[in-house]
């Protein structure tokens, strides 16, 4: 019998690093690229250093989430990624699919930032969220247009003054109607148009400067969006 509350994501995607270095970053850096997962209660189930990882957590009535990594060397010291995420949505299955698989393209868009501009210094990661009312079809064009960068590509260069934050150059190196990324010489800047996929506007800080302060990121973000949204 299958279950129809099963999902399967699937991508394929190029990376710039060792199959070394790209399992340390699924694995240990996670915080540089996507979020900390050092407290999750996975268990490896496959663990083939470095060409296949296979995580898994299972949780009552047949719920699991399963991430499956293989590797393969390629030339130039980068690496083929072959990635499955599989599991059960218990509820809301199309919203979360679509929210899961769009999520998918993103962070494996950052890990490659991660690999090429940022691989091995230590991360001061802050995650910030946006108020309640960036939760509406608009809300994330409002953070587009807020920053400054609602008509700029991906690849363009950057230079913002946002308020109470600073100034911020660097290039745009994501753009589309989700999710937005900038990449600074020290900072990957995240930003989720959850208001997609019914939650708020979200965003991520992965700071490499070495100085790094998680309280007072989150202060000044926090700040902008509340000004954004009002």
């Amino acid at each position: 019998m299958t279950d129809n509350r099963r999902f399967d994501i699937v991508a394929d995607t190029e990376l710039p690093g060792t199959p070394e270095r790209v399992w340390n970053a699924v694995t240990a850096d996670t915080a540089a690229w996507m979020f900390p997962t050092d407290q999750w209660p996975d268990v490896k189930t496959t663990e083939e250093f470095p060409t296949h990882l296979v995580s898994r957590m299972d949780g009552p009535d047949g719920w699991f989430n399963q991430l499956e990594h293989v590797l393969e060397p390629l030339d130039g010291g980068r690496a083929k990624l072959h990635y499955v995420h599989c599991g059960i949505f218990a509820d809301n299955w199309d919203e979360q699919y679509d929210g899961a698989s769009k999520h998918t393209e993103f962070y494996l868009h950052t890990l490659g930032q991660y690999l090429q501009y940022f691989d091995g210094r230590p991360v001061v990661f802050t995650d910030i969220q946006a108020p309640a009312s960036s939760q509406t079809p608009e809300g994330f064009v409002q953070l587009k247009k807020g920053l400054g960068v609602a008509d700029v590509a991906a690849g363009s260069r950057f230079d913002l003054d946002v308020d109470g934050v600073g100034r911020l150059s660097g290039e745009v190196d994501f753009s589309n109607g989700n999710f937005l990324g900038l990449r600074t010489g020290d900072t990957l800047y995240r930003f989720f148009g959850r208001n997609a996929f019914g939650a708020p506007v979200g965003m991520t800080v992965h700071e490499f400067g070495g100085s790094g302060d998680s309280e007072l990121t989150a202060k000044a973000w926090g700040a902008f969006l509340e000004k954004v949204y009002a």
